[in-house]
């Protein structure tokens, strides 16, 4: 999660990220097949592909943890030879949260210790996300919900000033409320660090990035740039109409923070611009409940 820092600054220059022929097996089975990749500062991508199609195992040869064949580089140096130096650089929110036993305060101190970065940034981050860490600092980090768990782990990726942030699921965990003020947060970062966001699902990240990449089979099967017109911090005005009154689905835009303007028959909250494939896929199990929904930009964002 936190990887030690170096001192020096790190150089741009136009790719921060190369694979060049990059290999992996195991057993003998090829999961990555000479894979050769360039991505420039600035470039937000989306790593889709089914399990198994080799993201997890890119990911983790950017991040140097497995040897390979073939040359990865962050800004011109090796992640697996040149640890120190580049992964103090990265901002890294893995899928799965490691099982750490320290108390989430001490786990604080020791993250931004090592890049020489004030704690209280990173629990600031926290508080934006909506994560209090006031009465869970002694808590083992462990203990905390998945939710608290993936707000935590944002907080300290984006703590540090990261020039690549590389995102493995990352708002699987988190309420709408908490999505928007991350979307708010990858914005502020947008011009100045280079994403890399991995998905299983296009339409979770579809509307995050300018850059799509698939893998399957160990193989990129497509690179394809995306119209880059939503903003990250945008926001939609959203009124639904529905035939009945539905407990499932005023459970549903409750969560989405929507009010009900009259006994459960019409709706009206607002949708995070890049959440908006998301919440259509929520709205589209209740088709046959809506009988008018509609979404426009909300000029009072």
């Amino acid at each position: 999660m936190a990887q030690p820092c170096d001192d020096g600054p790190l150089i741009i220059r136009p790719d921060m990220i190369r694979f060049d022929k990059v290999t992996k097996t195991f057993r003998r089975v090829p999961v990555l097949d000479a894979i050769d990749l360039q991505i420039g500062l600035g470039e937000r991508v989306a790593l889709i592909g089914a399990n198994g199609a080799g993201k997890t195992t890119l990911i983790r040869c950017l991040l140097g943890e497995y040897t390979h064949e073939g040359r990865v580089s962050i800004d011109g140096l090796s992640p697996r030879s040149e640890r120190t130096a580049v992964l103090g650089h990265i901002g890294f929110v893995p899928q799965l949260p490691p099982p750490l036993k320290m108390p989430v305060g001490r786990l604080i101190d020791f993250a931004a210790g090592l890049c020489g970065t004030d704690p209280q940034r990173m629990l600031d981050l926290a508080g934006r996300l909506g994560l209090d860490t006031t009465p869970v600092l002694d808590r083992p980090f462990v203990r905390l919900s998945g939710g608290m768990k993936q707000k935590l782990l944002i907080a300290v990726a984006l703590g540090r000033d990261a020039k690549v942030l590389v995102l493995d699921e990352p708002a699987a965990n988190l309420d709408p409320e908490a999505r928007k003020i991350f979307f708010e947060l990858l914005a502020e970062r947008a011009e100045h660090a280079t994403m890399l966001i991995s998905s299983h699902r296009l339409n979770e990240v579809a509307a995050l990035v300018n850059r799509v990449i698939e893998l399957d089979l160990g193989k990129v099967v497509l690179d394809d740039r995306v119209a880059d017109d939503v903003s990250l911090t945008g926001m939609l005005g959203c009124l639904i109409s529905v035939k009945r009154a539905e407990p499932a689905l005023a459970k549903a835009l409750l969560s989405w923070g929507f009010a009900d303007l009259g006994g459960g028959l019409q709706w009206q909250g607002r949708v995070a611009g890049p959440d908006r494939l998301r919440f259509l896929g929520m709205a589209s199990r209740y088709v046959g409940l809506i009988s008018a929904l509609s979404l426009a930009e909300d000029e009072a964002a």
